[in-house]
């Protein structure tokens, strides 16, 4: 496998029980590649993203990181492994009963061997990296949607991971909060160097951060597409692809 090669998603088949979401998935990830998942409702988008954090197991195939198979090598390090992952969840999944610092310390604490006062500038700085600076003892309930999204961002980042998962980011954001959260994608995979994974059908966020990217089918229950979403806009003459691509026309 190439070096460039952050994930390796080889011969992937995903299933509940006997029934089928997604068959032989073959996809590559390069480092510090923003890579778009996309496809319509109930294609297996989310599933795709539980596999590759770790949190499902494949029916069959691998999900390599950096060459090592996540399912293939100790529950030690596969959990290294994960530890070296951000996620950010759709709802953003804060603990609403803690303050957003509170929110950001609990990763910190479990898995660092920082001072309080060394957790407290991690803390600062994060949120300062979203724009929350001056938030910190503020409650979710307390701030806007799009506010908890970069709050949610925060805590995926907080431990400084080599790779970020983001699902469906941008999920009831007004078209100006989904459009700062965008240029914040970009401005964190720049500074932070990371390798950013996104599910989403927001068609702006789609052409306007995404590198490469995948078409998920329902139907066939495979990728049908794949390549740079504008490429994909100007060549792919698959109908269900056009048709997702093109419906704000």
């Amino acid at each position: 496998m190439s070096a460039d090669y952050h994930l390796n998603i080889q011969n992937l088949t995903m299933a509940y029980g006997e029934s089928i979401i997604q068959k032989d998935l073959n996809f590559t990830v390069q480092h510090g590649e923003i890579f778009i998942i996309m496809g319509g409702s109930g294609c297996g988008k989310s599933t795709l993203l539980r596999h590759l954090v770790g949190l499902m197991q494949p029916h069959k195939g691998q999900i390599l990181i950096n060459g090592t198979d996540l399912w293939q090598t100790s529950t030690e390090q596969r959990n290294q492994i994960i530890s070296r992952s951000g996620v950010l969840y759709q709802g953003g999944a804060l603990w609403s009963s803690m303050t957003l610092a509170e929110n950001l310390e609990v990763p910190l604490k479990e898995y660092t061997d920082l001072t309080a006062k060394q957790i407290i500038e991690v803390i600062n700085y994060k949120l300062s990296l979203v724009g929350l600076a001056g938030f910190e003892d503020y409650f979710p309930s307390e701030i806007s949607g799009g506010m908890q999204k970069r709050a949610g961002l925060a805590r995926a980042i907080v431990l400084d991971p080599d790779i970020l998962f983001f699902d469906e980011p941008s999920a009831g954001l007004d078209p100006i909060s989904s459009r700062l959260l965008d240029d914040l994608i970009l401005q964190l995979r720049d500074s932070l160097g990371a390798t950013i994974v996104i599910v989403t059908h927001e068609l702006a966020s789609i052409f306007s951060v995404g590198d490469k990217s995948i078409f998920l089918d329902p139907t066939r229950k495979t990728i049908i597409a794949r390549g740079a979403p504008q490429q994909l806009l100007d060549t792919c003459d698959d109908p269900h692809v056009r048709k997702f691509l093109t419906r704000d026309s």
